[in-house]
């Protein structure tokens, strides 16, 4: 019963740095890639731990907002520098994989009404007017609203608000996954073996994520904001899952990136939102 245990812990860690490997620039490499090793089952099971990449991800990033308000000169433009300063290293963490899978759909879904000619799009490397346009306005709300959150509420309940963004967000990809199909050019889609399905056992695994992560951060921040940040985060949820199945009956990886992007957005608005509450 113990090894049997310790072999299900130690699949669990390798599936997270298995998907820590798929969704960041974070290296592993070397002795560390051979214990982990690499199937398509193991990728699919890796999902479920999207939202603790974003433990990763955010939590590095908060440091970086909290380290650079704490250093910089205390004028009313310092909230913007650390948003924008922070965003950078979040992308810079990230590979821009997720703003590349905003890009990609807005192109698409913009790009033509047909189905099959927006899957296509999707597929071109380069970026259109409906891509570059989508980025800009995701950079620069996340931005603007990392700033206001600091100026208004204070620079903690932007760092925690950060990290808890970028936790949730990666949660909300798993319920595309578990209610659409993947669709697309499936044998040569690199999300394909990632987003088949994920299981109910792989959606708890996620929500577990998820929920410790938001302990904490009404823990460190006690308030009713939170609510009404993943109020904001669920409702983009449902805006994209309407808007992927309408249009491509079904979701690819460049969906479910800008699922992510998207609930970031609205995740931060919300909980902006309840301070003039």
């Amino acid at each position: 019963m113990n090894r049997e245990s310790e072999s299900r812990r130690r699949g669990v860690v390798r599936e997270f740095l298995l998907a820590l490997q798929f969704f960041t620039r974070i290296p592993v490499t070397g002795r560390l890639a051979d214990w982990v090793g690499f199937s398509p089952a193991m990728l699919r099971a890796s999902a479920a731990h999207f939202p603790g990449v974003g433990w990763v991800v955010g939590g590095c990033t908060a440091l970086v907002f909290a380290a650079l308000v704490g250093v910089l000169p205390a004028l009313p433009a310092a909230p913007w520098v650390a948003a924008v300063m922070s965003t950078v290293f979040s992308v810079l963490l990230t590979g821009a994989f997720h703003e590349d899978g905003l890009a990609d759909l807005a192109d698409g879904l913009g790009g033509s009404p047909n189905r099959e000619r927006a899957l296509d799009i999707m597929k071109d490397s380069r970026v259109g007017t409906y891509g570059a346009l989508a980025l800009v306005l995701a950079i620069v709300s996340k931005t603007a609203l990392l700033a206001l959150l600091a100026q208004a509420g204070g620079w903690p309940l932007a760092a925690v608000g950060l990290f808890a963004a970028h936790v949730t967000s990666r949660l909300m990809p798993l319920f595309i996954i578990r209610t659409l199909t993947h669709v697309g050019d499936t044998a040569a889609s690199k999300s394909k073996p990632l987003a088949e399905s994920i299981s109910g056992a792989g959606m708890l695994t996620g929500l577990a994520w998820w929920a410790l992560a938001m302990l904490i951060a009404g823990v460190v921040q006690p308030g009713m904001g939170w609510m009404a940040a993943v109020l904001g985060a669920v409702v983009g949820c449902v805006w994209m899952w309407r808007l992927l199945n309408r249009r491509l009956q079904g979701f690819t990886g460049d969906g479910l990136g800008a699922t992510q992007q998207v609930c970031e957005v609205a995740f931060y608005l919300g909980l902006v939102m309840s301070l003039s509450a």
